[in-house]
């Protein structure tokens, strides 16, 4: 391990500290305190500003839910990951909500322990790896699929960050991203461009728009999917997955990116222009 990442663990019991303790130790972690109550944790966390804390849920006079936002308050760039015996759908979701990085059950196995803290502790470093990679990967899954459906090349353009709301050409196809980061892609074509390319790949000079939009709905669903595995394939904690296609279309829509800052481009194509945005944002943390 490059460099000691350092943890803080907040647990009642002597017995889990000391295990949870040697089993970090002796993979290369530094375990810089340990906090048994609130009053310990606002403290050390303060003090200490670990990469990590592991957080059990049941504490004296309080519990994990408390604690961890105590952590996010004194220490912000300190991961949390959950090391509880107490594992159910309900902690979770609330768990979600503090964007706590990780869950693990007692009794802790040790290859779950060093994964969640590894991710945990390289969050920033991952993240910033996919936002200097992913646009060229979708530029390169956008070009490589319409090679292949349509033998025909692209030519991309005026490639800008965006968090604006912008008119709609005539159709959008959304596609929800979700894994270690979350994020869409959006595809942006007119009508005719659309029933242009729908022709070219059907090979019929007349397409209706239900076959034009179910058409557009698996085209953009493979483009974002081939990205996504991709981008998994160079690093796995991505874990990335697309949600099914959601298309708007006819006059006067708004595209818009609220609370998400995303790549878009503009690429010509031998059936007309199309806008394709694509984007990420720290998930849990």
């Amino acid at each position: 391990m490059d460099g000691k990442k350092r943890v803080l663990i907040v647990d009642d019991s002597r017995f889990s500290i000391s295990i949870i303790t040697e089993m970090l130790e002796r993979n290369g972690y530094e375990v810089v305190g340990e906090a048994m109550n609130k009053e310990e944790v606002e403290q050390k966390a303060s003090e200490l500003k670990p990469d990590v804390v592991t957080m059990d849920m049941t504490l004296p006079g309080t519990d994990g839910f408390e604690c961890t936002e105590i952590v996010k308050k004194v220490s912000p760039e300190s991961s949390v990951v959950i090391v509880s015996s107490l594992m159910d759908e309900e902690l979770l979701e609330k768990a979600k909500k503090l964007k706590v990085s990780g869950y693990i059950q007692k009794p802790v196995e040790e290859s779950q322990l060093l994964a969640e803290l590894e991710r945990a502790s390289n969050y920033k470093d991952i993240f910033n790896t996919l936002e200097g990679i992913y646009f060229d990967v979708f530029k390169e899954s956008f070009a490589d699929n319409m090679n292949k459906m349509t033998r025909t090349l692209v030519n991309f353009k005026d490639e800008q960050k965006k968090n604006n709301v912008e008119r709609s050409k005539g159709i959008s196809i959304v596609i929800g991203i979700i894994g270690a980061f979350s994020g869409k892609m959006v595809v942006d074509l007119s009508n005719e461009t659309a029933g242009n390319m729908a022709s070219e790949i059907l090979k019929k000079e007349e397409v209706d728009m239900d076959t034009i939009l179910n058409l557009l709905s698996e085209w953009a669903n493979i483009i974002a999917g081939n990205a996504c595995s991709m981008l998994n394939m160079k690093d796995r904690s991505y874990g990335l997955k697309i949600a099914p296609p959601t298309i708007f279309y006819g006059e006067a829509i708004n595209i818009s990116q609220v609370n998400l800052e995303v790549m878009s481009v503009d690429i010509e194509t031998s059936f007309g222009e199309v806008t394709m945005s694509v984007g990420f944002k720290r998930g849990e943390k």
